[in-house]
């Protein structure tokens, strides 16, 4: 493997202390934005300077990517690293949704097995779920906040032990949602404060149903906040067509549904010299949430070609062919074919949701009709009546079935992304 195991950890293992920190968060920081456990976060302005340095020069030309890449989460350069590696390397990495810890194990043990990164990513109603669908997820959005870091504190205690890079994500974040974008960053903040890195690796705000200057101005404003403790942000134009976690855009005008290159060239002016190489674009290229019989969705990734192109030509780029990073939202139903093309004009990540979420619910039902005559009753099966059902019933028996058949799909998505035995690339 080409992955390296840090000689020292660079924080302890989360433990209670740190949980229960981050449960004050809640409450008390996110009146915060500068301050965090009373102290000024004095490192940005110096921090976001160090960061734009040696980033800068990714936006004229790409050096040879690294041979090792770190194990366990990354975030800021050793995550930029993970991307650049990808590129270079002609794959994406697999964004898993994750609601629970059973789909979270799923994803590390895939990824182990491939041999490749894993994003592990939250989405709002994801994390509301993780926190317990006991509490109710008010306005401030503290729930989903809550959840989310849990389960970002659960892939911290593992990821490392897994021996693969491991990227921290949330997914889409309207504008209705901001006060959960904001709990998230005050989170990073203060877990940034205290181990020099953030919690999370990257945050995507989806601001497409704005308009795109108006998308551009509060992204540019997050990114600016983001980038003094070294966390990635992802943004996205156009409409990705279909339904996920609530949002239905399946009667979006199909003119929504393919973004523009001078669209795409809007958001690198925008946000490339507040933190060059620090943010990722989802561009809409046909591309639909949900699952959909072959045929039914018409991708055109020659979109993301040609705005790679537009903005070399636009900027003078020399080196580059591929400045800017794009993201696959809606991957579900595509053909390895048209998902390799896109990878070719600077995929470097794909969102999965909906077939793992077959999968997860496939490894239950399958375990179910097989097992049918001993999941009835506590006691009595084909056996005979008295023979007792507790090793059947026991959760952790159809749970990991519903692993098994994540871990499945998961090794046939790193297949179609050109991504397995990656860290050996």
């Amino acid at each position: 493997t080409n992955c390296f195991m840090p000689l020292h950890r660079t924080q302890p293992p989360p433990n209670l202390s740190d949980t229960m920190a981050f449960a004050a968060v809640a409450p008390a920081a996110l009146a915060a934005k500068t301050f965090v456990a009373g102290k000024q976060l004095s490192v940005k302005k110096n921090t976001a300077k160090a960061l734009r340095n040696p980033i800068a020069a990714r936006a004229q030309a790409v050096s040879a990517p690294v041979k090792t890449m770190k194990v366990g989460v990354v975030t800021g350069k050793d995550y930029l690293d993970v991307m650049d590696h990808a590129r270079a390397h002609g794959y994406a990495i697999p964004a898993v949704n994750c609601t629970m810890s059973g789909m979270i194990n799923a994803c590390l043990e895939t990824a182990k097995k491939a041999n490749s990164p894993m994003i592990v990513q939250f989405s709002n109603g994801g994390g509301a779920f993780l926190a317990g669908k006991g509490l109710k997820n008010e306005a401030d959005q503290k729930a989903a906040v809550m959840g989310c870091v849990a389960g970002a504190l659960h892939v911290r205690a593992l990821a490392e032990f897994y021996g693969v890079p491991v990227v921290l994500h949330t997914d889409h974040c309207s504008k209705a949602l901001l006060p959960w974008f904001d709990g998230l960053l005050e989170a990073n903040e203060a877990y940034f404060a205290k181990h020099g890195e953030p919690l999370f690796s990257s945050h995507m705000l989806d601001l497409s149903e704005e308009s795109i200057e108006e998308n551009m101005e509060i992204s540019a404003k997050y990114l600016k906040r983001m980038a003094a403790i070294n966390c990635f942000l992802e943004v996205e134009i156009g409409i990705t067509g279909g339904e996920e976690d609530g949002v239905d855009n399946s009667d979006a005008n199909p003119e929504d549904l393919y973004s523009k290159p001078e669209e795409i060239h809007q958001v690198y002016k925008a946000l490339e010299p507040i933190a060059p190489g620090m943010y990722s674009i989802a561009a809409a290229f046909g591309n639909v949430h949900g699952v959909y019989a072959p045929g039914n969705v018409k991708l055109t990734p020659t979109i993301l070609g040609n705005a790679q192109k537009y903005i070399v030509e636009k900027e003078g780029i020399k080196g580059n062919d591929k400045p800017v990073y794009f993201v696959f939202h809606g991957g579900s139903g595509s053909s390895r074919k048209d998902i390799r093309e896109a990878i070719g004009y600077g995929v470097i990540k794909m969102n999965i949701d909906t077939d793992t979420q077959w999968s997860f619910w496939d490894g239950v039902r399958g375990y179910v009709a097989k097992k049918e005559g001993y999941l009835q009753a506590q006691i009595g099966n084909p056996e005979g009546p008295e023979k007792p059902n507790k090793k059947y019933y026991d959760p952790r028996m159809w749970m990991r079935e519903a692993e098994n058949a994540t871990v499945t799909r998961l090794l046939a998505a790193y297949e179609d992304l050109n991504a397995m035995n990656a860290c050996a690339k």
